[in-house]
């Protein structure tokens, strides 16, 4: 087998939920690990935060393979149903539904099933992607209220500029404004809001990125929030080329060594799911020791600088990233987040559970 692996730390998953519930202690939690838990296995993920409240995702299957696993808390789908067939399944499965649009009420209104389905009522707040505006949001609400098939209301909304400067006092002030009469739970921040504003907690919140050890506010390293990373992606060196100045490596040429250069190549590619576009210079650890990428990412292998890591040979350890090389160090070299790494992970990569 290929050298490479995705290592899960149920023990950094734990970690970073009990930072959110220290964070936020009087919130309930409602755990997001749509995207497969963020590329680290749904089901994996569920088992290292299993002391959450509830779990959210975006399918009806997610949901429904998390019943089916035993999971008894609170299942939430973030962006509702798409057909009554769905609403009754999602009944079935006591499973809860975010309401974003007007023909998500309809189908409720005419469905046919025993048991009425709790609901979480969006409003649009300023992110202008799902959810009713402030103006219509009270008919709506009364309408669900007076809905047979509809048991308990939260209301939620979901910040756009949490984790940037401007903040959230305008979205926040919005929708408080918009239901100080509704005694109903609230349902608001996100992993940015949650560790910058407190007063955005309410009776549930939504962490996503922060349970899996990444930053969700740019250019503050997680390790400032005590996070852990959850995910360490390994591999190992394959191959060893010594450089002459003036020679070139990979596809295009993209790196020509201007001295004597040893080079590692790397059991990894972009079929793996590292970044194709990871520019020269993009942090790699080899041996434990940081060093830097090389040249054009390939389907199925990378090269690294060796030049100051000379004990490096074939089989040795290659961190791509997780505890030496953060994931939003490699993103943000990259031009991305951590969130895309980690969620492109290819299914072809071995995952191995720690504890």
């Amino acid at each position: 087998m290929r050298p490479i692996q995705a290592s899960i730390s149920h023990g950094a998953l734990q970690h970073n939920l009990k930072v959110v519930k220290q964070r936020a202690p009087n919130s309930k939690v409602m755990a997001v690990v749509k995207a497969n838990g963020y590329g680290h296995g749904l089901i994996n993920v569920a088992h290292g935060l299993s002391a959450a409240d509830g779990f959210a995702v975006l399918g009806l299957s997610e949901a429904i393979d998390l019943r089916e696993a035993g999971f008894e808390q609170t299942i939430l789908l973030l962006e509702g149903v798409f057909s009554e067939d769905e609403i009754k399944l999602a009944s079935g499965f006591r499973v809860d539904i975010v309401v974003h649009s007007a023909p998500q009420i309809e189908m409720l209104e005419r469905a046919k099933f025993a048991r009425p389905i709790n609901i979480h009522l969006k409003m649009n707040t300023g992110m202008n992607r799902l959810g009713f505006v402030p103006s219509e949001y009270i008919n709506v609400f009364n309408r669900l209220k007076a809905c047979k098939n509809v048991a308990g209301i939260t209301l939620m909304t979901h910040f756009a500029t949490a984790d940037e400067e401007i903040g959230i006092a305008v979205p926040l002030r919005r929708f408080q404004n918009t239901t100080k009469d509704l005694q109903r739970p609230l349902s608001l921040a996100n992993s940015a809001a949650i560790l910058r504003h407190p007063e955005a907690h309410a009776d549930w919140v939504r962490p996503g990125i922060m349970l899996y050890g990444a930053t969700p506010v740019s250019g503050t390293p997680a390790s400032k929030f005590d996070l852990k990373p959850a995910m360490q992606f390994t591999s190992e060196i394959i191959a060893v080329q010594i450089l002459e100045k003036g020679e070139s490596i990979g596809y295009g040429n993209r790196f020509t060594a201007t001295l004597k250069t040893r080079v590692g190549i790397v059991a990894c590619g972009y079929a793996d799911g590292y970044p194709r576009h990871a520019p020269n210079g993009t942090p790699i650890a080899v041996n434990g020791k940081i060093t830097q990428t090389l040249g054009r990412v390939s389907m199925d292998m990378l090269f690294c600088d060796l030049t100051d890591v000379p004990a490096a040979n074939i089989g040795a350890p290659v961190e791509l990233w997780g505890n030496i090389a953060p994931v939003d160090v490699v993103a943000e070299a990259s031009g991305t987040v951590g969130y895309e790494l980690l969620c492109a992970v290819s299914p072809r990569v071995p995952v191995k559970i720690a504890e």
